[in-house]
């Protein structure tokens, strides 16, 4: 009976660590669609746009195998408390992974949209800065759920602002190209876009550190959630600052 619960209890752990090494898996193929739209919109590359759009595709299988995993396990092991938490935080998690994988895609569109345009230098600097911004907060925050580190989490969790304070920014900056020149329109709309999608991608970096931090204390953070994104009010500011 021994040997048999021994043997329930390691089946158990090999079955989480297949399911953690898979969010790593699909955490780190976001990493690289992420960086590589970036790198295409800023080198306006139609190719390496294109290859990121098709990678998006393996994020996309691995959500499906995660879902699935979980569902199993959960029916299987009936597990309770912190079992239950592991495989809770794993399917939320890699629901955020594809909603970054689909917003990094969405960015390498904009690379496509982009290639005949003229860009601004300081206007790519930006957007690239934000998007390593971005990047950094994702790669620690996977690190904090690989290593089960509510600390690291929570430092992801309120750095969230730095992000929206960089997009209300470059969205103020973004519209007086736009204003001042009217052959910026399209251009500068995509950068908006492409802005906006990596704006999303640093509140599902926060979604997850809020999962790590439940997953470890089996409690939510109690802070409020940091926001900074105060686009919604900028036109009227700017139209009264105009009058």
């Amino acid at each position: 009976m021994e040997k048999q619960h021994e043997h329930i209890v390691r089946s158990y752990e090999e079955e989480l660590s297949l399911l953690n090494n898979k969010i790593a898996k699909m955490g780190g193929l976001a990493e690289q669609v992420l960086g590589q739209s970036i790198e295409a919109l800023e080198r306006r590359d139609p190719e390496l746009a294109a290859a990121t759009i098709r990678e998006d595709e393996a994020i996309d299988a691995l959500e499906r195998e995660i879902e699935e995993q979980t569902v199993a396990m959960i029916a299987r092991r009936q597990p309770m408390a912190f079992d239950l938490r592991q495989i809770m935080a794993a399917l939320r998690i890699a629901n955020d992974l594809e909603r970054i994988g689909d917003l990094g895609k969405n960015i390498a569109k904009r690379a496509v949209a982009v290639v005949s345009e003229q860009q601004p230098k300081q206007l790519m600097l930006g957007l690239k800065h934000m998007g390593e911004l971005a990047l950094g907060q994702l790669k620690d925050v996977l690190d904090a759920f690989i290593e089960r580190d509510a600390d690291r989490a929570l430092k992801v969790w309120y750095k969230d602002e730095e992000i929206d304070a960089m997009y209300n920014s470059l969205f103020r900056e973004l519209l007086t190209y736009m204003m001042e020149d009217p052959r910026n329109i399209g251009l500068c709309t995509h950068l908006l876009f492409g802005a906006k999608n990596i704006e999303r991608i640093g509140d599902h970096a926060t979604n997850i550190a809020e999962n790590v931090y439940y997953l470890v204390h089996g409690t939510a953070i109690t802070d409020q959630r940091p926001k900074g994104d105060t686009t919604s009010t900028t036109p009227v500011a700017l139209k009264r600052s105009a009058g």
